[in-house]
């Protein structure tokens, strides 16, 4: 391969790397246009740096510098982890977010997603693949900054990204919260005990509102103390983000522990759409009898009217066998339990399927196999109450995203790890629920990135695969040149390059 230097129509120099190996001249890598000679310079030197990554040409005097192979080896000055920078590097600064200065806000958001540690232990990273030196107090200190100063250019950089890959289409938004507890016994204002979704109800904790929109992009997100009642928090994060980004129809989907009636009179008084799912095995006799009057089979759907409001009832099959097997399923442990002398009265409840224990003679725990049959009645019925002006079909395929947001927490959870915290103060807590909300909306825009190329790798996996590509760098002996050589030795290596074009 050698590098070529073409004048092109308008005076511009391009410059490229021609491949010559199957006997015929094809353009390997276009390295771009000069119209000086300074960036014609700069131009040459990336292409000569590219030969060295891909072609192993290295453009060294060895008679000149002496230089045997262990004198190389000998000569090689420093090493650094370069796959973060040349892929999701590269994703943090399609965004925009590249617009904050701070490199400290870029390290930490990077190796959130490829080491996800503490603060403390990414210093120690940094270190070791980077040699960049960063102490305790310059981390805190910019925590503080990033809290004070930074935290909304931040969210308003993730907004307008979102925006354009929706197509300024933002109208249907879906909230959902969850809890992140601390390894601690004594409570703070911000860090109260309450009910928690991890079953760490001894612990405190905080409560975590998050908005995202189709697709699943992060819009939004608000802390809460931990035993703030979850039905609570949606107002204040919607009403906010409507008014932040003066958007004028939003149609909330949320699920149906999240909307009390308050709420729900609440949402119709500021005039927002909302969809929310129901639990139709709850409702008044009447309205019940009506859904199983309706025999729904195939994937129908009906309209009931309920007071202002629709009851949109839909009928899968799939969702009806999934129904039961878990009925029957259920049904084998209790009896199970019940021919093992395991099940007393203590078990009576209606939690899962021990709603079908009953006691006998007050001491005679037995299975009520006509309540069992009973059930079986609602099998593949689903709910869906609304005063959304969208269609039917809409509206089930806007609710049937909700799984976007259990996603996003699910992920935030395991691969971000966004606990444990090793925080105490609020305004550092926060600085933390940043930092991850913009690890995850890196991770998102990756995970679109590679779909839209056809890629077939998860984001995951192109983490995995760019933390271990280095490169190196040699000082040569005689002439002190400086030569530097990413290290693209396996095969994922090369699906990396061929796929981010390094």
């Amino acid at each position: 391969m050698f590098i070529r230097k073409k004048k092109n129509k308008s005076g511009k120099t391009s410059i490229q790397i021609i491949d010559k190996s199957r006997g015929t001249y094809k353009v390997a890598h276009s390295v771009g246009c000069a119209s000086t000679a300074e960036e014609l310079q700069v131009l040459v030197h990336q292409a000569q740096q590219w030969l060295i990554d891909h072609s192993g040409q290295m453009p060294i005097d060895f008679d000149k510098e002496q230089l045997s192979a262990e004198k190389i080896l000998d000569s090689i000055s420093s090493h650094r982890l370069v796959g973060l920078d040349l892929t999701i590097g590269k994703i943090f600064n399609s965004i925009g977010f590249d617009a904050i200065k701070d490199e400290l806000f870029r390290w930490l958001v990077l190796y959130r997603l490829i080491y996800p540690k503490s603060k403390l232990k990414t210093t120690e990273y940094l270190y070791r693949y980077h040699g960049v030196n960063y102490d305790e107090n310059q981390i805190y200190r910019y925590l503080d900054k990033l809290n004070k100063t930074q935290k909304e250019a931040i969210q308003q950089i993730s907004f307008k990204h979102t925006q354009q890959v929706l197509n300024n289409q933002i109208s249907v938004v879906f909230y959902d919260v969850t809890t992140v507890y601390f390894e601690i016994e004594k409570e703070d204002e911000l860090r109260k005990t309450g009910f928690s979704k991890e079953g760490k109800h001894q612990n405190p904790q905080i409560v975590l509102g998050m908005l995202v929109s189709i697709g699943g992009y992060p819009l939004a997100y608000e802390i809460f103390n931990g035993s703030q009642f979850e039905g609570q928090t949606i107002l204040p994060v919607i009403e906010a983000f409507k008014q932040k980004y003066q958007l004028e129809r939003l149609v909330v989907v949320a699920d149906s522990g999240l909307l009390s009636k308050s709420n729900i009179e609440l949402l119709k008084e500021k005039k927002y759409e909302f969809i929310i799912g129901a639990r139709i095995k709850s409702l008044s006799q009447p309205i019940k009898n009506k859904i199983l009057a309706l025999k729904l089979h195939a994937q129908e759907t009906a309209l009931i009217d309920k007071d202002d409001l629709k009851l949109i009832i839909s009928y899968s099959e799939k969702r009806a066998q999934k129904d039961a097997y878990n009925r029957e399923r259920g049904l084998k442990r209790l009896e199970k339990h019940i021919k093992k002398g395991k099940l007393n009265k203590t078990n009576i409840n209606n939690k899962g399927y021990n709603k079908y224990l009953r006691i006998e003679n007050e001491i005679k725990v037995s299975i009520d196999y006509l309540k069992y049959e009973e059930d079986a009645k609602w099998d593949g019925l689903k709910g869906y109450l609304t005063n959304s002006r969208l269609t039917t079909k809409k509206i089930i395929e806007n609710y049937n995203q909700l799984w976007q947001i259990e996603k996003a927490f699910r992920v935030t959870k395991t691969d971000l790890k966004v606990r444990p915290i090793y925080h105490r103060l609020q305004k550092r807590i926060e600085a933390h629920i940043c930092l991850n909300f913009v690890a995850y909306k890196v991770y998102k825009e990756l995970e679109r990135w590679l779909t839209e190329k056809k890629v077939g790798l998860s984001a995951t996996q192109i983490i995995e695969m760019a933390a271990n590509l280095f490169e190196i760098e040699i000082m040569l002996p005689t002439s002190k040149q400086i030569i530097r050589k990413k290290l693209i030795l396996t095969e994922e290596h090369r699906i990396l390059a061929k796929i981010f074009n390094f």
